[in-house]
């Protein structure tokens, strides 16, 4: 059998998605996720693309970690006749500080350099490097490449990237800005661009990449020059449970009124806050925009917020590039929330923006196309695909 796959694997603290790739064709044969992995309710489920327009499956693991969810992973692909078709293996890797500004193959030195970025990523990094090492054992003899969050971001300015804290501590700790979701915008700016007959190197995109993880990046000619999130994913826009930027004193007052700890503030700002939080329902757009639409004013409020922090951040970055050709909307809220997606862009529309009711309110669901009024700025929904530029990557490092 020829090999014509490239194994994709991304792996979360409790979670690894999967799937499998034809390089050539850019189809996915199947993909899936592990979840709940480290207690007793772990499943592995699927969607096999090549039958019967998308046959579902799943499979109880028991008490599985990562590598116990490989190789349930493994048995499926060999029932399904994929094993022997792998070529290779790409990872997502969430933080690569600034070791790494573009994707490679993995080597014991690389193993290390993902190792020495745990402190800048503790909860994401270990997990990463738990599937890198499990697929190394399981897959023994494939190659395997990593492609890191952080690296599309290795180009924004240092003025950019820059906190206004003690120099000594970028320069002894690596405290900075790194940016994530770059395996996303990576994609999304060039499809944008390929969609819209522009010259990716000379274009200015903004991208919106929203949803339980929200960001936002400014592409000047394919590259980012600035970004939302920062040392980690907490900093930026409102998220599903994430606060986003709020005043760092916050830590000090809460201290000194009701106590908290600082594991308990951090706990409050990376778990219990941004929909969640501010909400009170749920952390799910979805259910707050069903209660905004029902009346719940509290829900709307909610919204506004959501909106109006993103909003503030676009125009920023707008000001930075000096020119918008496209304002692109992605992620699971940005391809599915006509709602969000008219709320930011009536907001913005001292750039030009006029709102096309009819399209936006069409487009969802893995749609991508222009939703703004002929002769407005453009604005646009493209459905996003880590998978594929992981895949994309590993085929280039291995061919």
């Amino acid at each position: 059998m020829s090999k014509d796959s490239i194994l994709v694997i991304n792996c979360g603290s409790s979670s690894l998605k999967f799937a499998v790739i034809n390089p050539a064709t850019e189809e996915e044969k199947i993909n899936g996720i592990a979840e709940r992995l480290g207690s007793s309710e772990a499943i592995l489920r699927w969607t096999l693309r090549y039958k019967n327009n998308g046959e579902k499956g799943s499979q109880t693991l028991g008490l599985a970690a990562h590598e116990a969810a490989l190789e349930g992973l493994m048995g499926l692909l060999r029932e399904e006749g994929m094993v022997e078709g792998i070529s290779a293996i790409g990872h997502r890797v969430v933080h690569g500080g600034e070791k790494f500004s573009k994707s490679c193959l993995v080597t014991d030195e690389v193993l290390q350099a993902i190792e020495d970025c745990i402190k800048l990523a503790p909860l994401h990094n270990p997990a990463n490097l738990t599937g890198i090492r499990a697929a190394q054992k399981i897959f023994p003899g494939l190659p395997n490449a990593v492609v890191f969050d952080t690296a599309f971001h290795q180009t924004m300015p240092a003025e950019a990237y820059l906190y206004p804290i003690p120099y000594s501590l970028y320069k002894e700790q690596g405290v900075r800005r790194y940016g994530f979701h770059g395996t996303s915008y990576r994609y999304v700016g060039q499809a944008s661009a390929d969609m819209l007959g522009l010259d990716i190197n000379n274009s200015n995109i903004l991208v919106a990449h929203l949803g339980n993880g929200a960001s936002a990046c400014a592409i000047k000619n394919g590259k980012s020059i600035d970004t939302t999130m920062g040392l980690t994913p907490l900093e930026g826009l409102v998220m599903g449970t994430r606060s986003g930027d709020v005043d760092p004193n916050l830590f000090s007052f809460l201290n000194k009124t009701l106590g908290y700890t600082l594991d308990e503030t951090t706990d409050l700002l990376n778990k219990k806050s941004g929909l969640l939080g501010l909400s009170e329902m749920d952390s799910d757009c979805r259910v707050i925009e069903d209660a905004a639409v029902e009346g719940n004013e509290h829900a709307q409020l909610t919204l506004d917020v959501f909106c109006h922090v993103l909003a503030e951040k676009l125009a920023g970055f707008a000001a930075a590039m000096g020119k918008i050709d496209a304002l692109v909307f992605t992620g699971g809220i940005g391809e599915n929330s006509s709602i969000i997606r008219k709320n930011v862009i009536e907001r913005l529309s001292i750039f030009g923006f006029k709102l096309d009711e009819q399209l936006n309110d069409e487009t969802f669901r893995g749609k991508s196309g222009v939703i703004t009024q002929e002769g407005s700025t453009v604005g646009m929904v493209v459905a996003t695909n880590e998978e594929l530029m992981i895949s994309r990557d590993t085929q280039v490092l291995t061919a």
